[in-house]
């Protein structure tokens, strides 16, 4: 009897050894099998490596995940380009040859490691650092091959991206090809080693970003990336390689670095408290980011909404960008011109040297005819080196803070401070700053007499400004009124695009050939001046891919207008609610539309400058370029919050009804998950093609996000979806789409993820949590958050005019 106790003892261990186990090593026989529930640990638990399929797909890979991570997220993948199509794979090591070999269930070789050099005890073994090792078994150190010198679309710390400086060839990351599939895409991240050596973002052959030259502190144009007091960049140059890394100085801190299937590059660190992953430096945030926007020789500001700017000395030209507007002098007067906090411009035409100082940087290139600009090559310190340009400037941009100084080449004729009759620089210097204070102190004592002087007439009242020092408020360009009416056709009706909250919109065309979108603020209604005023110091400052762009505006007595980048294509709203445009819209369209829209949130509440409520988030507010670039527009409403600020209340509630939420709506309650809430109801809009208050449940008297609700909760998700995505649609992308709608759109706030989870959960990189009642719907038998001063007598309108009430700002 004692023996048959131990033999089930025994039987039941080796059931569940065979149920799933955990090897430390793999050996030449001990080999790593598909279906055995087998896989690879390191020492501390951090990492996982075995096989595994990409969500809705039966496609087997070998890779390396975090082990302790609910939603499993991938960090390498060895047969990238060679998938198992069964779950009978073996991961082995061949002590002949010293590799390591994927063979499929036929025996036949999917994958294999480069040849090493043959050792007697070889062994492989996964490292606390997400480095997958083959060593010899007696010697750790003996590392005969390694992932780390084969990355694939993640970057971790202790891994290098480098590259030969006598051939060329690099190591670096290389994007999915989309979410779900691990083969390589069409961007990479390396190191061009051509002049001074840079990173950058190849889309094919084609540059799409640059991060900047080292300049001894980190890369010139991410000077964010040093601000992480965690985190420590490495960048070593020499004769023969270069290579850049970055260590964590805390242990228990998990960061990675993810190249996206779109070509943007994310650095993530994970939140045990928010139990997900949070972006610590998202994709480029402004236009000016994109490789050369603005052409050779200028300068690209992406605080300015004139963004491009020819450098000094320059004219623009009609192929793009500038060219010299007069010829240089060489060595007869030519001096240079300063730039401040720049992000380098492009240096694979440069030259560069270690040891020189910058005086003696800037005598050598005067002495050159061909250099055009030089810069220090190192800041650290009290600064050294130097760094040559030649031929002309390009991907040269103004950051909000840091970069470096940097000087252009100008002619004489060109110089701000000139000699003219004799007069020293100084002297002239001296009494421009002379008179200048002179005219201030005037400009002053004057102002001042007449704020006394009102005030004495009329105690007690604000003083308010007249349009003219609107005007001067504004830093943007101011169009005279004359020239829109004459680029509209005076206002025709055939020019207009459509009616907004404020006033019509129409497309007008400039004398240069530039279409333009004209915002015309309603004389008649009263209503508009704060929010005027409002939309333009605000936009103004703001600048990103998925933000409409402000190219100027015109005060001119009583006509106020606002003038936008034209977008061809018009609103959202136009295609999704259109029974014959809907069908121009397929699921990669309307999923790229909300990716988008999530990400231009997402710089408004946490990237740009000033953190940003839109409140009044629409389908008819966002914009669609000739790509069909989803922008976000009229930023009327939007309100300002400080840096500790989470949310404010009005008295007056503005905005769209079926897009306020209900906390807003109903006590005048407003945050970033305000807009939060009003993005998943688009979310919904756009699978379904319904509006939100266009739509009305004939049997329980469902609004849109009741109906979404009903058919979440009785399993039946699918069914939301527009009928013209049936041939197009990726059904775990649908049905994620739908849950984050559900997410953005709960009663409580608090409830709501953020942008930056909701950009993260829209893409599979995070794990989504069930939603929970959506607020303000109406229903027959459960009427939730239902208020007569919100409905309207028809349950099912279709109005969308924003309430634009006035309130003080």
């Amino acid at each position: 009897m004692e023996n048959f106790r131990k033999l089930s003892v025994y039987f039941l261990l080796l059931c569940f050894t065979s149920m799933s186990s955990t090897l430390d090593i793999i050996t030449p026989s001990q080999p790593l099998r598909d279906g055995h529930n087998e896989s690879l640990v390191s020492e501390g638990g951090i990492f996982e490596a075995g096989f595994f399929n990409p969500q809705n797909s039966k496609s087997r890979y070998v890779g390396i995940w975090y082990k302790n991570i609910a939603q499993r997220t991938v960090v390498w993948v060895a047969n990238r380009e060679k998938p198992l199509h069964d779950a009978s794979g073996v991961l082995q090591v061949d002590s002949d040859k010293g590799i390591l070999r994927i063979l499929d269930s036929k025996g036949f070789e999917a994958w294999s490691s480069n040849a090493s050099k043959k050792a007697e005890n070889p062994v492989v073994q996964l490292l606390d650092s997400g480095n997958l090792v083959l060593r010899e078994e007696k010697n750790l150190s003996s590392i005969l091959w390694q992932s780390f010198d084969y990355p694939g679309d993640t970057f971790l710390p202790g891994m290098k991206i480098r590259s030969n400086i006598r051939t060329g060839q690099h190591v670096g990351i290389t994007s999915w090809k989309s979410w779900q599939d691990p083969t390589p895409g069409d961007f990479s991240m390396h190191i061009d080693t051509k002049g001074l050596p840079q990173l950058v973002i190849t889309n094919g052959n084609k540059r799409i970003y640059r991060a900047g030259p080292w300049n001894g502190l980190g890369f010139t144009g991410t000077p964010e990336l040093r601000d992480i007091k965690f985190m420590k960049l490495l960048f070593e140059l020499n004769e023969d390689e270069v290579f850049y890394e970055y260590k964590i100085l805390n242990n228990s801190t998990l960061m990675r670095s993810r190249l996206l299937p779109e070509g943007y590059p994310l650095r993530l660190t994970w939140s045990s408290q928010k139990n997900g992953w949070e972006v610590i430096m998202p994709s480029p945030s402004d236009q000016c980011e994109g490789y050369s926007f603005c052409g050779p020789n200028t300068n690209c500001n992406g605080n300015d909404p004139r963004s491009c700017k020819c450098l000094t000395g320059f004219t623009t030209n009609s192929s793009g960008g500038c060219s010299r507007a007069i010829r240089l002098e060489c060595r007869k007067g030519d001096s240079f011109q300063k730039y401040q906090r720049m992000k380098l411009p492009d240096t694979s035409s440069s030259w560069y040297n270690k040891t020189m100082s910058l005086g003696e940087c800037e005598k050598l290139c005067l002495r050159s005819c061909n250099c055009t600009a030089y810069s220090s090559l190192n800041i650290s310190d009290q600064g050294s080196g130097c760094l040559h340009w030649f031929d002309s400037i390009v991907d040269l941009r103004e950051l909000r803070e840091g970069g470096q100084d940097f000087y252009i080449r100008v002619s004489v004729s060109d110089q701000d401070l000139t000699v003219k009759n004799g007069m020293d620089k100084r002297k002239l210097a001296g009494i421009v700053i002379g008179c200048s204070i002179l005219m201030m102190s005037t400009l002053v004592l004057v102002g001042l007499t007449i704020w006394i002087k009102k005030r004495l007439l009329h105690p007690g009242k604000a003083i308010y400004r007249e349009d003219k020092s609107d005007k001067e408020d504004i830093d943007l360009p101011i169009y005279e009124f004359s020239t829109i009416s004459n680029a509209t056709n005076q206002f025709s009706e055939r020019n207009k695009l459509g009616q907004g909250g404020f006033g019509p919109v129409y497309k007008g065309i400039l004398h240069d050939g530039q279409e333009i979108a004209v915002k015309r603020l309603s004389k008649t209604s009263g209503q508009g001046t704060n929010e005027f005023k409002n939309e333009v110091l605000l936009i103004a400052k703001l600048q990103h891919r998925n933000l409409v762009k402000l190219l100027g505006c015109s005060i001119q007595q009583e006509e106020k207008l606002l003038i936008y980048e034209f977008m061809l294509n018009g609103s959202l709203d136009y295609f999704i609610f259109n029974s014959k445009k809907t069908k121009l819209l397929d699921w990669t369209k309307r999923f790229h539309i909300i990716d988008g829209i999530a990400r231009g949130l997402l710089y408004l509440h946490h990237d740009s400058r000033l953190r940003i409520i839109h409140r009044d988030l629409k389908t008819s507010n966002i914009l669609l370029d000739n790509n069909m670039n989803p922008k976000i527009s009229d930023f009327g409403l939007a309100r300002i919050f400080g840096g500790d600020q989470t949310e404010a209340n009005t008295n007056r509630v503005m905005g769209t009804y079926g897009y306020m939420p209900p906390e807003y709506a109903m006590h005048g309650s407003f945050s970033d998950k305000s807009d939060v809430f009003s993005f998943g109801v688009i979310v919904l809009e756009i699978i379904s093609g319904r509006k939100n208050r266009g739509f009305c449940d004939p049997h329980h008297h469902l609004n849109l996000l009741g109906h979404a609700w009903k058919i979440w909760i009785e399993k039946r998700p699918m069914d939301l979806m527009d009928e013209q995505l049936q041939d197009s649609v990726v059904s775990s992308e649908l049905l994620r789409c739908i849950q984050v709608g559900l997410l953005c759109v709960q009663q409580r706030p608090e409830d709501r993820p953020n942008m930056s989870t909701v950009v993260l959960m829209l893409n599979g990189e995070k794990l989504l949590p069930n939603p929970s009642e959506p607020g303000f719907y109406i229903g027959r038998d459960n009427q939730t958050l239902a208020d007569s001063t919100i409905r309207s007598s028809e349950e099912c309108s279709i109005n969308e005019a924003s309430n634009s009430t006035l309130e003080p700002r």
